[in-house]
């Protein structure tokens, strides 16, 4: 794993890869990366308009066409509905998904709600991508996979040890800090996606799996980009209304921020390499926020069974989407 790359990326023909918030930032490169593999790429967005204009890019950067294939779809994870119809369509589209990647996010926006009254960073940021997987699980299911398993791979932050669960108020309407509902959305994310692992392994000898032990052919794993100077840091700071802000966050970008063709490989390692299902997969650099890919562990709140399933519950009735898990 020492010094893991994209140039260690299997061939991907015949793959199907699903990338939310896939025209900027880690979810443009993943996608940019999957496509140079061979992979048919999902690039399900909130923007057509944006994620055409990615996909162009990307095709143009590739001499006028690459080797897989490029299919923008709209998809707005602070609409319940749009997530549904998103889900729908792309069942009508394809038999399989491969990969699923959790990748789209807000980060430190003043409090706002989404279409359905969520808080917006819990509701997109989690919410929507609990939503979203579980109504692509069937396609999962179906899957080949990569190594004979389909991957849920969600994009957390080291921003997630600074997040503390409290189930009283998840929506913040008592009270509300934007970087500490950062910090609460991404170890939600945590939670679920380690959650989901504990759910796939339960399954096996049930008769919900398609495995030789009964469990579905899915693995969760989960990842975070280190710190990677992407647009998400200048949404922020736009979104702030301070000057001052977009002043510091453009200087931390050129001195402490990693490329973000170097800031995607956790993503990427987690989607394509041999790694267990709920795994961890961060920067193996300075302070875990730079440098290559490694297997590392979360904070212990992320690990805590209690919260994840107080979560699931919640999540399920929010969203009002089934897990046969």
């Amino acid at each position: 794993m020492a010094d893991w790359t994209t140039d260690e990326m299997p061939r991907l023909d015949g793959k199907t890869v699903v990338v939310t918030g896939a025209n900027s930032g880690l979810g443009f490169e993943g996608t940019r990366a999957f496509a140079a593999r061979g992979a048919t790429v999902v690039m399900a967005c909130r923007s057509v308009e944006r994620a055409e204009d990615a996909a162009d890019e990307i095709r143009a950067d590739a001499g006028g066409e690459v080797d897989g294939a490029l299919d923008v779809r709209e998809c707005d994870l602070a609409s319940l509905d749009s997530v549904e119809a998103f889900a729908e369509g792309l069942k009508d589209g394809y038999d399989a998904v491969d990969v699923l990647c959790n990748n789209a996010g807000v980060m430190a926006i003043p409090r706002s709600e989404t279409e359905d009254g969520f808080e917006t960073q819990f509701g997109v940021n989690h919410l929507g991508h609990f939503a979203l997987t579980g109504r692509l699980f069937s396609l999962l299911k179906d899957a080949d996979g990569i190594g004979g398993d389909a991957r849920v791979v969600t994009q957390s932050s080291g921003a997630h040890e600074q997040g503390e669960m409290d189930f009283s108020d998840l929506n913040w309407e008592r009270s509300y800090g934007k970087w500490k509902a950062y910090g609460r959305s991404k170890l939600s994310n945590l939670l679920f996606a380690y959650e989901l692992q504990r759910r796939l392994d339960a399954a096996g000898g049930s008769e919900t799996g398609d495995g030789d032990d009964g469990a579905p052919n899915v693995r969760s794993v989960a990842c975070h980009p280190g710190y990677t100077d992407t647009n998400l840091q200048m949404r922020t700071a736009a979104e702030s209304g301070n000057p001052l802000m977009k002043v510091g966050m453009k200087a931390a970008n050129a001195v402490l921020g990693q490329a973000p063709e170097i800031g995607v490989e956790p993503m990427l390692f987690a989607a394509t390499a041999d790694v267990d299902g709920g795994a961890y997969v961060e920067p193996g650099g300075l302070m875990n926020m730079r440098g290559h890919p490694t297997v590392g562990r979360s904070n212990d709140a992320s690990y805590d069974r209690e919260d994840a399933r107080t979560l699931w519950e919640y999540s399920t009735e929010a969203t009002g989407v089934e897990y046969p898990v």
